[in-house]
């Protein structure tokens, strides 16, 4: 029965020394999505952001964005986001009346994603006036 215990501590034990550490990207908007809704062509400028947060333990590099051509990336942070600290990415999308559904890609260094790989959504429609 000892030993039973012993090697249930040290199993505990060898899972947290494997907890995965480093940067970790919490994407603010629920289900990593910008929701445009219903809008005028005329009258939105189709710009947007996407708010995260480094909820790791190492800084967190956007190494690079992937973008469909109706996408254009404004802004992406240049340095490395500190641990707690939050920033955005500014995309502007080029109101082609109809459906919106993009993907972006963020490419990082966060452990929480496979291969770092973001994927940002954009949905909604835009309508003629």
């Amino acid at each position: 029965m000892k030993n039973i215990k012993v090697i249930v501590i040290m199993l505990f034990l060898s899972n947290i020394s494997f907890a995965q550490g480093g940067p970790k990207i919490n994407i603010l908007q629920a289900e990593n999505t910008v929701d445009y809704g219903k809008v005028y062509k005329s009258s939105d400028n189709g710009v947007r952001s996407f708010t995260f947060t480094n909820s790791g333990d190492a800084p967190l590099s956007i190494t690079g964005i992937q973008s469909t051509a109706s996408c254009t990336v404004l802004y992406k942070p240049s340095k490395a986001i500190a641990p707690g600290k939050t920033d955005r990415i500014d995309i502007k999308y080029n109101m082609v009346p109809g459906p919106i559904r993009k993907t972006i890609t963020l490419e990082t260094n966060a452990v929480n994603y496979e291969e770092g790989r973001v994927p940002l959504k954009i949905k909604g429609e835009v309508l003629m006036n």
